[in-house]
């Protein structure tokens, strides 16, 4: 993929095809997406990706570039390491297809780096992967890691991180930013799972009930972060970014957020975005750029992004943890 216009919409029409990431009957998803939405948001979105380039390419593909380079550094000859992306390039297919062809190949561990589970990231990736693998004539054992955004080793290695580049006492209010999604993703997934899901106080704690719930499970990622980096009530909250189409998202918006923090008198934020691994537009540019701005246009002073954990050696050591003790 690249920046330009075409590219952009050949990239939105795959992605929002899929029918775990917009939700409604084929013909109608069709129609909306390649007559609505890519036509009038590629041109944009190219623009934004213009702005994040870098003269090797999409930082997104950078720094997951260099995890897998790292890791297979980390975890040796008895390990293959590929990278496959859920749409462009490099596809899934092609990391399977490199894995396959490996000599005394006994496993497939497949880590969808997802930390809170969605069915419109999670579950699309687990099926494109075994809707390949269900294609050939060989299929070795496989297994899918699960999500992690409770797990110690990913609490601390962002912790770590972020200590080592953020001064916390620099600020007086902490935003944990989050990918959103349609309310009714989670209502839906909440009545396969027999919830009753109320989009609010449900959501206060994590429990084996709603441990897949992405509502659920982005506030308890706050909760550990806050916990980890001690900081004190009342000056961190989560709320949830990059809005798409006038149907209702979970709450509360990551612009409405700001604007309110920045009327009532914050000056310094910093934003965290736990639902990312890896640095890309909706944290490079939606974050770092246009919320910045957005956060200044109401009386704050300074909006920072922290940086995600991109190819970080903390990373690697915790992903390898991860990924053999599965």
């Amino acid at each position: 993929m690249s920046p330009k216009t075409a590219d952009v919409r050949k990239y939105l029409r795959e992605f929002l095809c899929d029918p775990r990431v917009i939700d409604i009957p084929w013909l109608q998803r069709q129609l909306l997406v390649n007559f609505v939405i890519a036509p009038l948001r590629a041109p944009k979105s190219a623009k934004q990706y213009k702005e994040i380039w870098t003269h090797e390419g999409s930082p997104l593909l950078i720094h997951s570039q260099n995890l897998k380079t790292k890791l297979q550094q980390k975890m040796g000859d008895d390990f293959v390491v590929e990278l496959g992306m859920r749409y462009q390039s490099p596809p899934i297919s092609e990391a399977l297809h490199k894995i396959l062809k490996t000599e005394g190949l006994r496993k497939i561990i497949i880590v969808p780096l997802y930390p809170q589970y969605s069915a419109s990231a999670t579950s699309s990736s687990v099926e494109k992967t075994i809707s390949l693998l269900q294609k050939k004539d060989v299929i070795p054992p496989f297994v899918f890691t699960g999500p992690f955004y409770d797990n110690p080793l990913f609490i601390e290695a962002f912790t770590k991180t972020w200590k080592k580049k953020y001064k916390i006492e620099e600020y007086d209010y902490f935003l944990f930013s989050y990918h959103g999604l349609p309310e009714r993703h989670i209502l839906t997934a909440s009545k396969e799972r027999n919830m009753k899901c109320n989009l609010n106080g449900c959501c206060d704690a994590i429990s084996s009930q709603n441990y897949f719930c992405y509502r659920a499970s982005c506030f308890h990622t706050t909760r550990l972060f806050a916990e980890a980096l001690n900081l004190k009530k009342g000056t961190y909250s989560a709320s949830f970014q990059s809005r798409l189409g006038k149907d209702p998202w979970i709450k509360p918006y990551t612009d409405t957020t700001i604007i309110e923090k920045a009327k009532s008198g914050i000056k310094k934020m910093l934003v965290f975005s736990p639902a990312f691994v890896a640095d890309c537009l909706e944290t490079i540019y939606e974050v770092k750029v246009e919320y910045a701005r957005l956060f200044k246009e109401h009386g704050g002073e300074t909006l920072h992004l922290a940086e995600s954990l991109n190819s970080s050696d903390e990373w690697v050591e915790a992903l390898e943890k991860i990924i053999t003790r599965n």
